[in-house]
């Protein structure tokens, strides 16, 4: 079930009382894509460059989490 978004979001992607505790990015620039996993917590940064190939699968991860979580 998704969360309703918030009428309020704070520059950093929050609402009052939340904190970010990992976050990821895929970037494309140059002909190649990057993953970059913000772990907040231990203030880390992962990069990884990844095929365009698992890029593709990316909404079909999400949508496996989503029900897993549901």
């Amino acid at each position: 079930m998704e969360k309703p978004m918030p009428e309020e979001i704070n520059p950093d992607g929050t609402t009052d009382g939340e904190e970010v505790l990992y976050s990821a990015e895929v970037r494309h620039a140059d002909g190649e894509t990057t993953l970059i996993i913000n772990d907040h917590v231990r203030g880390s940064v992962e990069v990884y460059t990844v095929p365009r190939k698992a890029v593709q699968k990316l909404p079909f991860y999400l949508a496996m989490l989503r029900s897993k979580i549901a």
